[in-house]
């Protein structure tokens, strides 16, 4: 990464070549985001109704939290509006909506001072989201929800960009994930003993990028970044929401961020939907990245 780009002026191909390429862009408040943070809060502050979510955590017992957050979680993935919104921010980016492919969105809480870093809040370690059988076309996009502070952000890890890190991705197969590991989120409170994908040597996470932004604002980033979820040390809960997409003529023609140390089984692949209709992922596309005739597990994403 050696360039961030802010409210850039160019269109949806250029910024996934941006992307591709390591750099970072940054969005600030829109219509569409503020819509999708407003539904956010809508939903969140009814699951914590009479407390603050940012300090709950200091009124609740952690499976007090879990078992609030937990059911919030499940609920804002196949909430109808959820999917709406995410489809009103693309089009306001004016992306192709026959090309572009959408995921669910994913509603995500990261507590302060150790309170609960395992399971349904799961304080992610330094990682690429290609481990875990992203394509390496995919993009993710982050908001924050609530205002936060510096320590409770996520840090980007730029010097690992095109510098291999030994990893365990070789061992992670995304249709046992689905089947096994996000099944087994909700129990993982006092530690997280989950097998997923991790450095293998020391890493130097030196120097790190970190980006404090107002509410409905946008990291754009690609799904290959190292990056990781900062020590949370600010007394506040930080709240955020994200989503992935993919373009389908990137997919067929193979462009995408260069692929420099993952290996894992599988495809996320059949989680995405087309921006236009909500129609599944061509499987004649995914199985040019998994042609498998024999699979266990579960090949699509279940909350």
């Amino acid at each position: 990464m050696n360039t961030v780009h802010i409210d850039p002026p160019f269109g949806d191909r250029r910024s996934r070549d941006e992307l591709y390429a390591g750099q970072i862009i940054l969005r600030s408040p829109s219509p569409a985001t503020r819509a999708f943070v407003d539904h956010a809060r809508a939903m969140i502050e009814t699951a914590f109704a009479g407390m603050d979510p940012r300090t709950a955590q200091y009124k609740l017992s952690v499976e007090s939290f879990v078992d609030r957050f937990a059911p919030l979680k499940h609920a804002f993935i196949h909430d109808e509006r959820s999917l709406s919104c995410i489809a009103g921010i693309m089009h306001e980016l004016g992306c192709d909506p026959d090309d572009t492919y959408i995921d669910v969105p994913r509603l995500r809480v990261a507590t302060s001072d150790g309170y609960l870093t395992s399971g349904v809040a799961y304080a992610h370690h330094a990682h690429r989201d290609t481990w875990y059988s992203a394509p390496m076309a995919q993009i993710n996009r982050w908001m924050p929800v609530y205002p936060y502070e510096s320590s409770a952000s996520m840090a980007f890890h730029p010097a690992y960009w095109s510098q291999p890190v030994r990893n365990s991705s070789g061992d992670f197969d995304y249709y046992r994930w689905n089947a096994e590991g996000r099944a087994q989120a909700r129990s993982q409170i006092g530690s997280d003993t989950r097998k997923q994908p991790r450095a293998q040597d020391a890493l130097d996470l030196e120097p790190e990028v970190r980006f404090v932004l107002p509410p409905a604002s946008v990291i754009a980033f690609s799904a290959a970044q190292l990056h990781s979820t900062c020590k949370n040390v600010s007394g506040a809960s930080r709240w955020s929401v994200d989503f992935r997409t993919v373009s389908l003529a990137d997919l067929e023609e193979r462009r995408g961020a260069a692929n420099v140390d993952s290996a894992p089984t599988g495809t996320s692949l059949r989680d995405f939907v087309r921006l236009r209709d909500f129609t599944p992922m061509p499987e004649a596309t995914v199985r040019k990245f998994d042609d498998r005739e024999n699979v266990e597990g579960q090949l699509v994403f279940r909350a």
